[in-house]
């Protein structure tokens, strides 16, 4: 069987990831940052132990370096082996200033495409990009585009659109899956993840307002917010790392019948209080607060999460659907899975090393 490399590792997804691999009987191997090889070794010894995998191979490594600093040893091992290669490595915050979002989502991914490009045995190339690549466009977005909007609402989705146009091209010489994420949030069943961001920043405001008399809408909204669960991304995409029709196909593993932000907001208030939300604040005033460094941080909410509150936006996903027709794989209900969610959220809620810092 393959051998699955991964870039990303020990990441949230990256190491569910190779934890699913492992139950398959896939042999793995990741490229680490040496400031996360400690931290990695222990998920690696971990998932070795639990799965009864072997050792899993790491390789020091560091994609924002020509070569991804590799060493003549692991580069040579690399090209040796009959592999399929997963590119997960990022800057994911939406808050991320450009020159960070820049060397390691753009030539972060030119310096993997060009190592990808040269492995002669290599059986994939998953790329993880983000269906917020269409930055400020709406209306039907499909997969089969990758076009240039007006606009991006931030540097984490102007970055990643140019990563993808790199990949993209590289489709024309090795084979290659483009995957497209919505906002990826914690296991259906468990509520397990590895940190509060994305829809957890909903449950630390309401969190952090749970004492009001009420707690109000934000603003006015009829879009849907896209939010799926991180089971459904892993076994989605491993069945199309595995599937001949999947190469050259990009899919947005996003939520075919996504619910509204007010609804979604709703249940959560719901299941985080007992009480449903009360009255409205304008967007303008959230937005005029979430300015403020105070307040953003007192609330556990990054400023930018308001942009997608008014999205006039829907993701097309004929592609994954068709591919995905024979597995059954769907992703569950969000409102159905929200109290495992706010379960595990309440749970963990007191340690830090869950919360991001917020900008």
């Amino acid at each position: 069987m393959n051998r699955m490399v991964f870039t990303g590792f020990p990441g949230f997804i990256a190491t569910r990831l190779m934890e699913a691999c492992a139950l398959k009987g896939y042999s793995l191997s990741a490229i680490v940052l040496p400031s996360e090889m400690e931290k990695a070794q222990k998920q690696a010894d971990r998932i070795s132990q639990q799965t009864g995998c072997g050792t899993i191979r790491l390789l020091p490594g560091d994609i924002t370096m020509a070569g991804l600093a590799l060493s003549e040893e692991d580069r040579s091992w690399l090209e040796d082996q009959q592999l399929i290669f997963w590119h997960l490595a990022a800057v994911y915050d939406l808050a991320v200033p450009e020159p960070i979002a820049k060397k390691v989502n753009i030539l972060g991914t030119q310096n993997v495409n060009d190592l990808v490009g040269s492995l002669n045995k290599l059986e994939r190339y998953m790329y993880f990009s983000t269906a917020y690549v269409a930055g400020s466009r709406e209306g039907l977005l499909l997969e089969d585009e990758l076009i240039r909007p007006p606009a991006f609402k931030n540097h984490y989705e102007e970055t990643k659109y140019e990563a993808e146009l790199l990949v993209e091209q590289l489709k024309q010489q090795v084979p290659t899956t483009i995957i497209r994420p919505g906002i990826v949030r914690g296991h259906s069943a468990s509520g397990e993840t590895s940190k509060f961001d994305g829809p957890y920043f909903f449950l630390n405001m309401i969190d952090r307002m749970k004492h009001l008399p009420a707690i109000p809408y934000i603003g006015y909204s009829n879009t849907a917010i896209n939010v799926v669960p991180v089971d459904y991304i892993l076994d989605a995409s491993i069945y199309l790392s595995e599937l001949k029709k999947a190469e050259s196909a990009t899919v947005h593993l996003t939520d075919p019948n996504p619910h509204p932000v007010e609804e979604v907001y709703r249940a959560m208030v719901f299941e985080m209080t007992g009480r449903y939300p009360k009255g409205r604040i304008p967007k303008k005033l959230a937005k005029f607060s979430m300015s403020m460094p105070a307040i953003r941080k007192y609330l556990g909410v990054e400023a930018e999460t308001l942009d997608y509150m008014d999205w006039q936006a829907h993701f097309d996903t004929q592609n994954a659907l068709a591919l995905l027709k024979e597995s059954g794989i769907r992703p569950a209900d969000f409102l159905e899975t929200i109290p495992a969610m706010v379960a595990f959220y309440n749970e963990h809620k007191k340690d830090r090393a869950y919360h991001v810092t917020i900008a």
